[in-house]
């Protein structure tokens, strides 16, 4: 069993990105959107400052009070989008309540969308076509990669159908050559299915969710869930001590898929920029 270190990857791929970025002499800028006072979105967003600094992205956030009014979320996207200064726009979710995300989501141009979400953008990786592709699906891509593991040909099983994650993560893995399938809430003979996988991926935010008794012998595992144990600590889907020594590699959270998700929202913001 090989634990696949994404955080080293992670610094590894910002190493090479600030190079790229110094190398080009392009001004690289990235707006982040964020609406009320979410203690978790405030992490996630400090976390993407820092990495944008590390890195020579110039990222500027923009903090809108709770009760902002949609008309106002979105009259600052179209601002941004028609800034040559800004390359992404990262609108931070979840907003509150009462604000339409699909809505203020539709007012980021496909060529600034970093998070991959837009129709357009979904649209071209059904097609297999060049795109922005949401970061944490790409994230577990490039950690594969980085593993030396080829998805071709191996049975890949993901566990959660969101359009966040697990519906682009089963394109990635289908326009690798991968067989796919992918379980939900709905899907029956669920354990007996996952015991197929050469690939598990689990991103269905449930704590322990994936048990020993689900995975083969030799499987590679990647846990994308980010969730509150009993004891307060950060833990993923997967129960990692006893799942851990049934698989050839496997990820930890932390320090897994998460670095990654952020380092991709990076490489998606410069090739954003260098495609102008």
């Amino acid at each position: 069993m090989k634990i696949i270190d994404g955080k080293a990857v992670a610094a590894d791929i910002r190493a090479q990105l600030k190079d790229r970025i110094g190398r080009s002499g392009k001004e690289v800028g990235l707006a982040v959107v964020m609406v009320g006072d979410n203690p978790a979105s405030r992490v996630y967003v400090r976390n993407k400052e820092k990495a944008c600094r590390e890195t020579g992205i110039l990222s500027r956030t923009y903090e809108l009070p709770e009760g902002v009014s949609q008309p106002e979320l979105e009259a600052l996207i179209v601002s941004l989008a028609a800034d040559e200064r800004v390359h992404g726009i990262l609108l931070q979710l979840p907003l509150p309540e009462g604000l339409d995300a699909g809505s203020a989501l539709a007012k980021i141009p496909p060529s600034k969308d970093v998070d991959g979400f837009s129709a357009e953008n979904l649209g071209k990786l059904v097609r297999g076509e060049r795109a922005l592709v949401a970061c944490t699906p790409l994230g577990v891509m490039k950690l594969l990669e980085s593993a030396g593991i080829s998805p071709a040909g191996k049975r890949a099983v993901v566990l959660g159908r969101s359009e966040t994650v697990g519906k682009p993560l089963a394109l990635l893995f289908l326009n690798a050559d991968a067989t796919v399938t992918v379980c939900h809430s709905r899907t029956e003979n669920l354990k007996e299915i996952c015991r197929e996988a050469d690939i598990l991926v689990s991103a269905v935010g449930k704590p322990g969710f994936v048990t020993e008794d689900m995975v083969k012998e030799g499987a590679v595992v990647i846990d994308v869930g980010i969730n509150r144990g009993a004891d307060g600590k950060l833990c993923g889907d997967v129960d990692f001590e006893r799942v851990a020594p049934r698989t050839s590699y496997i990820t930890p959270v932390p320090g897994g898929v998460g670095p990654m998700t952020v380092a991709m929202l990076l490489c998606n913001t410069a090739a954003a920029a260098m495609e102008e």
